[in-house]
């Protein structure tokens, strides 16, 4: 089976090839066409300047996919249909739609979280999880939560964020330190130079939001604003030191990993995980790729640990793919596919 996918649920334009022969398969394109440069002087995506550069961007991501594919013959189409910014998704389904009719192919909508949790089965070429019940945690700049995995396609949010999500700080943070955008990657960067030179706690001190609460829950809200008043109060000489932006940098993400860590933890202990899966764009991050395995080994925690290739981490249209796959097993016509931009994890399409 061959499958091409579409993804435009933000800014990111994104088409793949993938090649199914169970077992295992093969990613025949995969391509992402970025929209950051346009957005980062606005410090953040904006919804119809997304969806105009999605319209350009959609026949020429296509054109390449295919080239870089070799022409196959295509079975099965797929789009992401939510959750993520309407406009950005209705230009990828009647994109998908139109293309699908003239090639007289089944067409297949995709939970943005869910692709997001199997980009984790691309990891090792194989097509099943096979541990669970799994304890996900979707991380990224839309969203945070805490999914209870019973198994594919059984799913139940125990915990979310109540306001800002952890990528979502990551850019709130580094726009108050005029660090730029996104401001995920920037802050881990300066973070690790910050490491690389300092070891111990920082002259920085910020709260970590909900972690005792008994409850699955996150804010970050507040602790944009401890950045934003800790910033305020300094002095401008301090402010634009090289020293101090890195000193925000690394507490602001320790504090953020710290909370993620925690929560997810206490949710794995509580429901007898097997396996703890680690997705979206924050699920990048170096650093909570790497505390997460060492929590998980210095507590001698017998689950597994998945977290995918950080290219599968960020919107990428073969995790979409994949979910297809999984899903198509189960249901072969879906009548209106249309976009939901609150779109649940485990929700019917």
């Amino acid at each position: 089976m061959i499958i091409l996918a579409i993804e435009t649920s933000c800014d990111d334009t994104c088409i793949a090839v993938l090649e199914i022969q169970n077992p295992s398969f093969k990613i025949r394109s995969n391509v992402v066409s970025s929209q950051i440069k346009l957005h980062a002087k606005y410090g953040g995506v904006y919804p119809f300047l997304a969806k105009r550069e999605h319209q350009k961007n959609l026949p020429l991501v296509l054109k390449k996919a295919l080239k870089e594919a070799n022409y196959p013959k295509i079975n099965l189409m797929a789009v992401t249909v939510g959750p993520g910014l309407e406009p950005c998704l209705w230009t990828g389904i009647n994109f998908a739609r139109n293309l699908a009719e003239k090639m007289k192919l089944p067409l297949v909508p995709i939970n943005h979280i869910e692709a997001h949790i199997l980009a984790n089965t691309i990891n090792n070429q194989r097509l099943a999880i096979n541990n669970f019940p799994a304890i996900c945690l979707v991380v990224s700049g839309g969203h945070t939560q805490l999914i209870l995995m019973k198994k594919f396609g059984q799913y139940k949010i125990l915990g979310e964020t109540r306001d800002d999500a952890a990528g979502e700080c990551f850019d709130k943070t580094a726009r108050i330190l005029g660090l730029g955008f996104p401001g995920g990657p920037i802050i881990s960067t300066l973070a690790k130079k910050h490491r690389q030179k300092y070891t111990g706690r920082t002259r920085v001190l910020l709260p970590r939001p909900m972690i005792y609460q008994k409850n699955y829950d996150f804010s970050f809200s507040g602790l944009k604003t401890a950045v934003l008043y800790d910033f305020k109060k300094r002095s401008p000489k301090v402010r634009k030191s090289k020293k101090y932006i890195e000193e925000m940098c690394t507490e602001t993400q320790q504090a953020i990993i710290d909370v993620l860590i925690h929560k997810t933890i206490i949710a794995a202990q509580d429901h007898k995980a097997k396996s703890i899966i680690l997705s979206g764009g924050v699920a990048a991050n170096t650093e909570l790729r790497k505390q997460f395995q060492l929590t998980i080994n210095s507590r001698k925690l017998a689950v597994n640990f998945l977290v995918p290739a950080k290219k599968f981490c960020t919107d990428n249209a073969v995790m979409v793919a994949m979910a297809a796959y999984f899903k198509f097993k189960k249901k072969k016509n879906w009548k209106e596919i249309k976009a939901n931009a609150n779109l649940k994890i485990g929700q019917k399409l």
